[in-house]
């Protein structure tokens, strides 16, 4: 399994903050800018958690 980056949110759903620090850590670890971001919803289309893949795996 490739090494990944992924936030969840402290309570149930991510909030608008706990995303601007994802997109953040994302930028200082070098992941590119295309790499795509993978979310797992709630059952009401909330965001409980992002990941993106580190390194070139996509």
């Amino acid at each position: 399994m490739p090494a990944a980056l992924r936030f969840t949110g402290e309570d149930k759903d991510l909030t608008l903050d706990e995303l601007a620090a994802f997109v953040e850590a994302a930028r200082r670890a070098d992941i590119p800018g295309d790499n795509p971001v993978r979310a797992e919803l709630s059952t009401s289309g909330k965001i409980k958690t992002v990941e993106i893949a580190l390194g070139g795996d996509r």
